[in-house]
């Protein structure tokens, strides 16, 4: 448990925090939440022993172990990815170290009745003994399964770390924390670098970790899958909801409105003290009376309304010119980097109005592919844009490609033509550059402007082919609404590549997943997508041991079936199969139930009414409390099956 105790943080008279004070309880799933610039990431900070507080204190018991994984960090070099994931195992290298020392002073010494060689022994027992409690058998298998649940293939875990990128160098500092099982984990923007597969792992690694979790992330399903509890910094303060993302927000709204009314009852009770001070203040009579209405409006402790950021940017793409209905077609279209064949034969058409997603891990071709829709690569096969065709283009990193040198408005000014130039500082102002920040520069600007800005260049031209590649990287949740608004509401076609779910959802209703080597057409959203991906994901770990298979006739004929042990093992695993197959159809019960649920959370139309049961809301939580201890009673009777 750590305990945050009347902590203040000021920089340079300015107070982050102000007296604030909570307790992060054993097995808490915290988001926190507030504005960009609130002190989320330093409250992390503060937690890990990054940085201590101007006043106040933070206490943890001695024995506490954190994880910590920040935004941006300093990789290691000159290891493998597998043995620098292993570094995370200090303990038990260093046991392991120590256990060849003793080793080979147990077989070089000879003076086996000294108590120095008794010591050896009784050392080389405890050491034995620590590696058995903290699992150093099973070392390279929790490495496995961590980095491939991440995203990493075995043939990944021999190259030099230094051939990947930052973004799954990030990765492998996240599998090096939680191989290292700490008390808890504090997680600032987790899902930046991981693709769809990677964060639904990440979510089932969560609600099975033993410790508790603090993190910070711009993904609003990840929050409301993950998170169970919610602290909010506002005004220099805290407050603590004890509901997940979503319902966090419903909860926000209604206590600005009781602080408003109250503000605005308190004001009124002001004006009319005030109306009788003046009245009585000229009077020697009533003199005492004035001056004791005077003293109790100084005593009064004014009601607060917190800041609200109410600042979002409002835009629309403008009506696309005319295409032909076919807007792009692709035949045996494939990509090869020197021997390393990407992936080949893709075949698709996308007609005028569609709009679809590309999925799929990272480093499977959904970028390449993109790139080979820009020309910007060469390739194989056909790649065709259809008649009359105007493509925007927005690529990964397109708002690293900014002229650094330029200022927002030169950015679109020099590239806004005809009527869309008069209209510059009213089309900046939409994207929230308004004031002096038109003249700033790109340097200067955060991850999150240059992103709103590169989006700004979009709105240019009237496109009617829009080609968006991770667009919603470093926009924060209100920004990603209103960007999926913007596309839902456009009239033109659009391809997507983006790993959050709660953008994708509602806004495209046909897929195309790049897995190995190959690319496969899905008619569905991306929720029914996910589910596909879960029960393959369920499907392959137990492909090798499928115990719902029945036995082949040669099997059933070479059955010793007089023995009695063979007898009573068949009739145990008759009932454990049967066992499981009750498990599965009540996991797909609650399956089925939760997501009529969901879809009815996802429809504005119902949203608040079903919020406002409580009891249907009291009755979804509980399902998918059922549904988790039924897949743990799945996933034991498959262990049981299989021993």
């Amino acid at each position: 448990m750590i305990s945050v105790n009347s902590v203040t943080v000021s920089f340079g008279g300015y107070d982050l925090f102000d007296n604030v004070s909570f307790l992060v309880n054993p097995k808490d799933r915290i988001g926190l939440a507030g504005k960009n610039g609130a002190g989320k990431s330093t409250m992390l900070k503060l937690l890990a022993g990054e940085q201590n507080p101007t006043k106040g204190e933070i206490s943890k018991p001695n024995d506490y172990k954190i994880g910590y994984l920040p935004q941006d960090m300093i990789h290691q070099q000159g290891r493998t990815v597998f043995g620098e994931t292993e570094t995370a195992f200090q303990e038990i290298q260093l046991l392991e170290t120590r256990l060849d020392v003793v080793t080979h002073e147990l077989e070089t010494r000879t003076d086996y009745e000294s108590d120095a060689y008794m010591n050896l022994i009784n050392e080389l027992t405890d050491i034995n003994t620590r590696l058995e409690i903290i699992g150093a058998a099973n070392k390279e298998e929790e490495i496995e399964k961590i980095l491939k649940g991440l995203g990493f293939e075995a043939s990944d875990f021999h190259r030099p770390t230094s051939e990947f990128s930052g973004g799954w160098r990030m990765r492998i500092e996240l599998a090096k924390i939680l191989l290292q099982k700490p008390d808890i984990l504090l997680l600032d923007e987790p899902t930046n670098h991981l693709d769809i597969e990677s964060i639904q792992w990440l979510e089932e690694f969560m609600q099975t970790f033993a410790g508790s979790v603090m993190l910070i992330s711009h993904d609003k399903q990840f929050l409301d899958t993950v998170t169970t509890r919610t602290i909010e910094i506002s005004n220099n303060k805290i407050y603590d909801y004890k509901t997940n993302y979503s319902r966090y927000l419903m909860l926000r709204k209604e206590r600005r409105e009781q602080q408003e009314n109250a503000a605005k009852n308190q004001q009124k009770i002001i004006d009319q003290t005030e109306v009788l001070i003046d009245k009585y203040r000229a009077k020697a009579s009533k003199a005492s009376f004035a001056q004791s209405l005077i003293k109790k409006l100084d005593r009064m402790e004014r009601v607060e309304v917190d800041e609200s950021d109410n600042a979002t940017m409002f835009f629309k793409f403008p009506p696309p010119a005319h295409s032909g209905k076919i807007v792009l077609t692709v035949e045996h279209a494939g990509k090869k980097y020197g021997d390393k064949q990407i992936f080949s034969n893709a075949n698709f058409i996308l007609t005028k109005g569609e709009k679809i997603a590309l999925v799929g891990r990272n480093g499977e071709g959904k970028s390449t592919m993109i790139k080979m829709i820009a020309s910007q690569i060469d390739y194989e096969g056909l790649v065709q844009h259809g008649h009359s065709v105007m493509m925007g283009y927005f690529a990964q990193d397109q708002a690293e490609r900014l002229d650094k040198s330029k200022t927002v408005f030169q950015t679109i000014d020099e590239l806004a033509v005809g009527d869309v130039r008069k209209q510059v500082r009213t089309l900046l102002g939409s994207f929230l550059f308004g004031g002096d920040d038109i003249d700033k520069k790109v340097s200067v600007l955060s991850g999150g402007e240059r992103g709103r800005l590169a989006l700004c260049k979009l709105l240019l031209e009237p496109y009617n082919f829009l080609v968006l590649d991770e667009p919603t990287n470093h926009l924060d949740i209100r920004s990603k609404e209103i960007l999926k608004k913007a596309i839902m509401d456009y009239e033109g076609t659009v391809i997507v590549v983006s790993h959050d779910r709660d953008f994708l959802d509602g806004l495209v209703n046909k897929m195309y997943e790049f897995k190995n080597g190959e690319v496969k057409e899905h008619l569905c959203g991306i929720t029914e997508f996910m589910e596909k991906v879960k029960m393959n994901r369920l499907s392959e770990m137990n492909s090798s041991k499928n115990p719902f298979q029945k036995a082949s006739p040669a099997a059933v004929k070479e059955k010793p079936k007089e023995d009695p042990k063979n007898d009573e093992r068949e009739k145990e695993q008759k009932q454990i199969k049967s066992q499981i197959v009750k498990s599965e159809k009540e996991i797909e019960r609650l399956e089925n139930e939760i997501k009529i649920f969901d879809a009815k959370l996802a429809d504005p139309s119902q949203y608040q009414s079903v919020v406002n049961d409580k009891a249907a809301f009291a009755t979804y939580e509980q399902m998918k409390k059922q549904l988790e201890a039924e897949m743990k009673t799945w996933e034991d009777l498959q262990g049981r099956l299989d021993q």
